[in-house]
């Protein structure tokens, strides 16, 4: 493995942005300060006027293998991640078949073992029939990220709504517990009246109607009750409604908390507005809602009651995507662009930089307890990202690197560049160039 020397780069790590000299030697960061002198074989990196950050961490994603692999594999979503900056993933069960048994969960593993460009987890699903299953990955606490649980039905079909089973998960798992939160009896009986009204007329339009603000809310409630009556570790992924954040507090510090919430990237910057450009290109589960709701949650990440931003990952084929409402599947492609797109929010003054880097690397470290990553430090995985803030990036077909071959961003700039990708040591990406000799590795937790 090569060893790398970055010269005079500002450096952002823990809420602060200092001009460093960065050591890169045998996978990890070997030394941060001022003027390094080393010796041996390195290359060197110019890094004056641009910034080092931790590499990101997404903790939801969806590669669709196995099963799916007409969307995406682990290998094409992978190196989308790092070409926007991203070095690690925790990717959800729902693919074909879903992570049920310990047996399809580790084949998950074997398959981005050999594939992935980037580091790589995966959550155990949760099923009303496989409780059993589930238990077993409290063995596994410390290589595997977490439990999830579909309480509103999505892709793939694997609603949890039996309160026997979520009383056992939440009394028993000794693993983070990852929710998705919709309500499903009141989407079927919005659904239901919508298509009493306007029968096969319905569009992307409706869907924040149809899965609407109440879903959302009455089901994070109902996940929050679990959690504080077991005590349990609750994580509530995308939340997408003002209403919401009344349920999640900023006054305990990250590392105390039992109930943290994630915010995606499509929440924080889509509206309902958008569905007149977009249709059931923006079209994802939870919805993207009015936009008195993305103003609520740029506030609620701001002030910490939102601990994590996300992607929710979703790629579909753009044939898929072009069918009328209800066939058109839910979901977004956005991994390659998450970090860019935050990066523009920094240029507009809506965030800090040190904002981005504390929500996007270190919270995910933090939440999950991932082992020696998420931050620049010395000892820790050189897992970390070089961009430009004076760079630009115009994404079209030729650059988007999808299996799907689309994203929402097609014809966008980006006042941004992530330029290289560091994953463990190893230079991933560099200048739209991939180098894929080594491999991510599996995430191990300190639980």
């Amino acid at each position: 493995m090569q060893n790398y020397l970055i010269r005079n780069i500002a450096v952002v790590n823990e809420g602060r942005t200092t001009v460093q000299d960065v050591w890169i030697r045998n996978s990890r960061i070997e030394k941060i300060a001022p003027n390094i002198t080393v010796s041996g074989q390195y290359t060197e990196i110019n890094g004056e006027g641009k910034h080092l950050l931790p590499g990101v961490i997404d903790d939801q994603v969806h590669f669709r293998e196995p099963g799916l692999t007409q969307k995406a594999t682990i290998y094409t979503e992978a190196r989308a991640a790092v070409a926007g900056g991203t070095t690690s993933f925790m990717e959800m069960p729902n693919t074909k078949p879903a992570a049920l048994t310990q047996e399809l969960l580790e084949d998950k593993y074997t398959i981005a073992r050999h594939h992935s460009l980037a580091n790589y987890s995966f959550f155990m699903g949760a099923a009303n029939d496989n409780v059993e299953e589930i238990l077993k990955t409290n063995a596994k606490k410390e290589s595997v990220c977490g439990v999830k649980i579909f309480m509103g039905s999505s892709t793939g079909n694997m609603l949890v709504d039996n309160y026997l089973t979520l009383e056992t998960v939440f009394s028993n798992s000794e693993l983070l517990i990852a929710t998705h939160c919709e309500d499903e009896k009141i989407i079927r009986a919005n659904m239901e009246a919508f298509q009493r009204e306007k029968g096969d007329q319905l569009t992307a339009a409706d869907h924040p109607l149809i899965r609407n603000v109440e879903a959302c809310f009455e089901s994070s409630l109902v996940a929050i009750q679990f959690a504080q009556k077991h005590n349990a570790r609750l994580h509530i992924l995308h939340i997408s409604t003002a209403r919401e954040l009344q349920l999640f507090s900023n006054m305990l510090p990250l590392e105390e908390k039992r109930i943290t919430a994630e915010v995606c990237v499509h929440h924080l910057h889509f509206t309902a507005d958008d569905y007149a450009q977009y249709g059931n290109l923006i079209k994802c589960n939870p919805a993207i809602k009015a936009a008195e709701n993305r103003t609520a949650l740029w506030q609620g990440l701001l002030d910490n009651r939102l601990d994590i931003i996300a992607t929710d990952h979703a790629p579909h084929t753009w044939e898929e995507k072009q069918q009328p409402y209800l066939q058109a599947p839910s979901g977004v492609p956005l991994v390659q662009h998450s970090l860019l797109l935050m990066l523009e929010y920094v240029r507009k003054g809506d965030i800090t930089i040190e904002k981005v880097v504390e929500k996007m690397s270190h919270a995910p470290a933090v939440c999950f307890q991932i082992k020696e990553r998420g931050f620049l430090r010395e000892g820790y995985f050189a897992d970390c990202v070089i961009v430009d803030l004076h760079g630009n990036t115009n994404v079209h077909k030729e650059n988007i690197y999808y299996k799907c071959g689309w994203s929402p961003f097609e014809d966008h700039t980006f006042p941004a560049a992530v330029t290289h990708t560091f994953v463990s040591g190893h230079l991933a990406y560099s200048e739209g160039v991939f180098n894929e000799n080594t491999l991510g590795q599996r995430l191990a937790f300190s639980r």
